[in-house]
């Protein structure tokens, strides 16, 4: 067992909103399985996901087994707890093609492959639930929870005080029981004796122990996390642009680093005990750092570098760092030549794009033609060449001398992009078609 008490890491990161009574003692006693539950609706988790995953990755430091229960078979219903409305249902060739995506995710976080015995698992409630019969299941596993107790919950209540002339589907009513017998399968297959989740959950979870206390005359145990919100009240993870996935195809490694160094002072002292492993002692040296001196935004900075690492990978975040600069380094010009194309476009993400030619790049048309007649960039020839004499016209972030300067193909960005910037702040973004 690891020296890392399970219970006490996540009380002093803020990652506890309920416990049940003898959590602890469990957890001190013996290796303990652990699991939470993951929505597999897409192919990619969303740093909505990251905290149940961090619960899990501080669950194996501490030297427990950390099981990750994609909901296959719960996916197809949806969970009623704090949802308005029903989900949109997958069929089963998406769920496996989203599984596969999501445990290649997941095998950043958790150790999947060693021979430790406190490996990590990935299990499908799908692979035990699509064989079993609506009446074995209502025969062995509803006769044991009456509606009562069901409708006591605060999920349940919610969504039909929330949807009076809707009501809620029997579909969704059934879900804390399919919930609740996936601990009870844990349980009994995998030994499993804790699930993990958001404080929503906790009703869903509740059944699953009186499940198995009602069935095995078993002792199983709940930790709830606070939902994560900004400190303004508005919701954790959420962008103008939607979610920030995990998936660089979906959110580049350059805007999920933006993401993270750009939250307040507040959030970031917040974060960065939830979604990184620095230890007490190195949170509280940062804190001291942005105390003495905020305008360097220490948190932020080592905030955005851990889970970007975590996340992605070095090379990801160092490339996320340079292209940070490009908007304001002496060295942008070297960088530009060296990021990607996704990381270029999201760097410059907004801006007004261009659509040339490639012949006139190939005929070496002269800069002041291709930006007033190819392109808009300027109205005019005689203000490009008034700017570009006052030093105001760069190209590819270097100034340029001579408007007359011809165009080459060698001078694209990732071979079809050219960068004009019209005085400090104005860019344009030239492809080559």
């Amino acid at each position: 067992m690891s020296k890392i008490n399970f219970v006490e890491e996540l009380k002093w990161r803020g990652m506890i909103n309920n416990i049940m009574p003898g959590t602890e003692e469990q957890l001190n006693k013996e290796m303990t399985s652990g699991y939470v539950g993951i929505d597999p609706t897409a192919d990619s988790l969303h740093i909505g996901h990251l905290v149940g995953i961090m619960m899990l990755k501080h669950l194996q430091r501490a030297g427990h087994r950390p099981i990750a229960l994609i909901g296959g078979a719960t996916g197809m219903i949806g969970d009623p707890s704090m949802k308005s409305q029903e989900r949109v249902l997958i069929d089963e060739p998406t769920l496996r093609h989203n599984q596969e995506c999501i445990r290649k995710q997941l095998a950043k976080f958790l150790d999947f492959d060693s021979d430790a015995p406190n490996h990590a698992i990935l299990v499908n409630n799908y692979d035990w639930m699509k064989g079993y019969s609506f009446l074995n299941f209502i025969r062995d596993i509803g006769k044991h929870i009456t509606v009562n107790y069901m409708m006591a919950k605060d999920s349940v209540k919610k969504r039909l005080s929330a949807n009076a002339d809707h009501g809620m589907s029997f579909t969704e009513f059934s879900y804390q029981l399919l919930q609740g017998y996936d601990f009870l399968h844990l349980f009994e297959t995998e030994g499993c004796r804790l699930q993990m989740g958001g404080s929503d959950q906790w009703g869903n979870i509740t059944t699953g122990t009186e499940l198995i206390r009602r069935i095995n005359g078993g002792e199983a145990f709940a930790i709830t996390c606070p939902l994560i919100t900004k400190a303004d009240g508005t919701k954790f993870g959420k962008t103008e642009g939607g979610n920030v996935w995990l998936d660089p195809n979906r959110t580049s490694p350059y805007k999920f680093y933006q993401f993270w160094l750009n939250v307040s002072d507040e959030d970031a002292a917040k974060y960065i005990k939830i979604f990184t492993d620095l230890t007490q002692e190195e949170i509280a040296a940062l804190e001291a750092e942005q105390a003495q001196d905020p305008g360097q935004r220490p948190l932020q900075k080592r905030l955005a570098r851990e889970v970007t690492i975590m996340a992605h990978s070095m090379e990801d975040y160092e490339m996320a760092v340079e292209a940070s600069k490009i908007l304001f380094s002496n060295q942008a010009k070297d960088i530009l030549h060296k990021i990607d194309e996704q990381t270029l476009l999201a760097v410059f993400e907004g801006v007004p794009q261009f659509e040339v030619s490639r012949e006139a790049f190939e005929q070496g048309t002269p800069l002041i033609a291709l930006l007033t007649e190819n392109a808009a960039v300027f109205p005019s020839k005689g203000e490009m060449r008034k700017l570009t004499q006052g030093g105001g016209v760069s190209i590819n972030k270097e100034k340029l001398a001579d408007p007359n300067t011809p165009v080459s193909t060698d001078m694209l960005l990732n071979g079809k992009y050219l960068l004009a910037q019209r005085g400090k702040k104005n860019y344009y973004l030239i492809i080559a078609k």
